[in-house]
């Protein structure tokens, strides 16, 4: 679902969708399929059912490299460890990230020869930006905004070349293979992204409202825009 608001309307407030936090219990392991039927009143023994599942082993250096004091939580902590094949610090990162980042969803997306990847945590509702500018009218530039610590190059940082003009304070990346920019740092938000909606992957987006944003008149239109410059900040 598409909105339009003009510059003048106000800005609609994505709705927050909460993220569920990681599970953390063990699911039961299927009992094994069985031959045939016993005699009344014995339980016949399956092959293989004597003998303990297994564990996946877990990463090197994993447990040695967690200081925390985890408890009666210990052994659920390597269990999960283990089954997701997670180092201490990967399994403290999802659950950070499971906490810091409640209300938004994980983002991906690239360029279009797959050379730049990257992450990004955000609503689910995104509020994009049409800026008319002299570059953006051009390369029809729609973003919604980003703080840079939400935003992750996966790969392809060899890949990126950046163009610059004017104030030179924003910075027009793009893929020097296939010239997609799908990411790039706004003058209005040099401490945040710009995040191309047409270049994430499908399945992680509900809604997008356009906000038309007067780059035309860059000095005019920021100081009468009062949300954008707040995008990118924490």
């Amino acid at each position: 679902m598409v909105k339009t608001k003009g510059a003048a309307g106000a800005a609609a407030k994505p709705r927050a969708r909460s993220r569920p936090a990681a599970e953390a219990t063990e699911a039961p392991l299927p009992a094994p399929p069985g031959k045939g039927k016993g005699r009344p009143g014995r339980k016949r023994k399956l092959p293989g059912q004597d003998q303990k599942a297994e564990e996946p082993p877990l990463p090197p250096g994993a447990l040695e490299s967690c200081s925390l004091d985890l408890g009666g939580q210990r052994e659920r902590w390597v269990k999960f460890q283990k089954r997701q094949s997670l180092t201490c610090e990967g399994a403290a990162k999802l659950l950070l990230d499971t906490f810091e980042y409640q209300g938004l969803v994980k983002h991906t997306g690239g360029c279009h020869c797959g050379a730049v990847r990257f992450e990004v945590w955000a609503s689910a509702d995104l509020h994009v930006f049409d800026c008319n500018c002299s570059i953006c009218k051009k390369k029809q530039n729609r973003h919604f905004i980003v703080p840079a610590s939400r935003f992750k190059l996966l790969k392809g940082a060899e890949n990126i070349t950046t163009y610059t003009f004017n104030t030179h304070k924003a910075q027009h990346t793009f893929c020097k293979s296939c010239g997609v920019q799908s990411f790039y740092t706004p003058r209005s938000n040099t401490d945040g992204y710009g995040i191309a909606p047409h270049c994430l992957d499908e399945g992680s987006v509900r809604s997008i409202v356009i906000e038309e944003f007067n780059g035309n008149e860059w000095e005019k239109a920021i100081k009468e825009q009062k949300t954008i410059q707040s995008k990118s900040k924490e």
